[in-house]
């Protein structure tokens, strides 16, 4: 997950606030969208092979993209209560988490909502083998694991949510393994929010959020904690969803390698909006979104940036 792992970030169709489905049966939605992203970062495939320096920043590396989404959804059982789904969620897109998830939804008696989910590609990824290695171009390799989530809305009928998720991650072929940095890991994450309202049409969540991040590495170990508040408004047609957040982490202890313990700052923005019913097509949506994410660490190596921007259709059926 992008906010629970720091891995790299698309986000693709815009939600206003999250409904059950109004019918038995299914329902779902696509997006197509295009746009550019940028990511400076020491582990990016797709900078610099060879290194010189672990003073060194990255450089910028910027691309076009072009990512259709979506999600399907099938509602049952008494009240509509119970849902199955597989895709990306409105709920979460709307604050800046790509999140593709196999999940069951069930509404209790209560007012608690508990949602279960399965996150099967959200860790994968593409790193080098030894991101350390100077003067000699680094190799590639694979980044597989899985992700767990549970997540308690409206606990009790009331505006406080819980998210809860667990994370395996698997370096394959890594050439650091058995050091104080070797990354496989196994990762807790916890966020609790509040909902506010403002007016029927606006409300506003602040969360606080915590991560315990396991690694084989002690180096590569670390606590993390961060705050993050989310303003929803519908204006007319239009919705708009803007996030900021903040984390710091800290970690175990020195690598051999720096001589040092790290320590990240990390700040993100983003910005989402859709338009419903644009050209006065039924069902179809103009959305766009932006992103900006910035990690300052007491080690020059780790520094990291990245900027997104997209606009697309969304078709809901």
């Amino acid at each position: 997950m992008k906010k629970y792992l720091a891995l790299p970030a698309l986000f693709i169709a815009m939600p206003a606030f999250a409904q059950p489905a109004p019918q038995k049966g299914f329902s779902g939605e696509i997006s197509l969208n295009a746009g550019i992203i940028s990511a400076t970062s020491n582990f990016n495939i797709d900078g610099d092979a060879t290194i010189s320096s672990l003073e060194n920043k990255a450089d910028s590396e910027t691309e076009g993209l072009i990512a259709p989404l979506g999600n399907v959804a099938y509602t049952f059982g008494d009240g509509l209560k119970q849902q199955v789904y597989f895709g990306t969620t409105r709920e979460d897109i709307a604050v800046g988490t790509l999140a593709v998830q196999l999940g069951y939804k069930h509404k209790l008696s209560s007012g608690t909502e508990v949602d279960v989910s399965f996150l099967p590609t959200v860790i994968s990824g593409e790193t080098w083998q030894n991101p350390y290695e100077l003067n000699t171009p680094r190799q590639e390799t694979d980044i597989s694991g899985n992700a767990y989530r549970l997540q308690l809305n409206s606990i009790s009928g009331s505006n406080f949510s819980l998210d809860l998720a667990f994370a395996t991650t698997d370096v394959e072929d890594d050439l650091i393994a058995g050091t104080d940095l070797a990354r496989d890991a196994e990762s807790y994450y916890a966020k609790g929010s509040y909902r506010f309202t403002l007016s029927q049409t606006s409300f506003v969540s602040p969360s606080a959020i915590y991560i315990q991040h396991d690694a084989d590495g002690s180096a590569s170990s670390f606590d993390a904690y961060g705050a993050e508040v989310s303003w929803f408004n519908i204006l007319g047609r239009h919705s708009l969803v803007l996030t900021a957040g903040f984390t710091q982490r800290n970690y175990d202890s020195a690598s051999t390698l720096f001589n040092k313990k790290r320590s990240d700052d990390e700040l993100s923005m983003f910005a989402a909006y859709e338009y419903p019913e644009f050209m006065g097509w039924k069902d179809w949506s103009f959305i766009s979104f932006a992103g900006y994410g910035n990690t300052e660490s007491n080690l020059t190596f780790y520094d990291e940036s990245s900027y997104l921007f997209a606009v697309g259709l969304n078709y809901r059926f």
